[in-house]
């Protein structure tokens, strides 16, 4: 017969370091794949697009050609841009994401190394913050 493992319950709570880690790895993905940050995928203006096609006379032989418009507003692409062109958006972010997937990765890596070094030589200043100063204002719910 299998015995049955005793569940762990901890305490849930809310750790500003972890936040603050994952705000770190969010804006490392966000500037790689859209070109901008966080604020400016969430807030940015709607520029991406064709431009208009123009109309090119050659005298010499006299005849009128089109060209066809570029592709404009790359550099950044915003959730504006993402909901009025998902098509041009995507094709974007993938070919961001292939241009700059090795950047990211780095530093990717050397922040989950600066996190777990800076946790470690500041275990005793952090944990003496989270006894006197954040147990007493808000609750053991809340940590740094």
């Amino acid at each position: 017969m299998a015995r049955k493992k005793r569940t762990v319950r901890r305490r849930k709570s809310f750790k500003i370091l972890d936040a603050l880690e994952a705000l770190a790895y969010g804006q490392i993905l966000s500037t790689g794949i859209t070109g901008g940050g966080l604020w400016e995928f969430a807030t940015g203006k709607q520029d991406l697009g064709y431009s208009a096609g123009a109309t090119v006379y050659d005298a010499g032989l006299g005849i009128e050609s089109m060209t066809s418009g570029r592709l404009q507003g790359t550099d950044i692409i915003s959730l504006k841009d993402f909901v009025a062109e998902p098509t041009l958006a995507i094709q974007t972010m993938t070919d961001n994401f292939a241009k700059n997937i090795v950047p990211m990765a780095t530093a990717g890596l050397v922040t989950g190394i600066s996190f777990n070094i800076g946790r470690r030589v500041l275990r005793r200043p952090i944990n003496n913050f989270n006894r006197n100063i954040m147990k007493p204002l808000l609750g053991s719910g809340v940590k740094l």
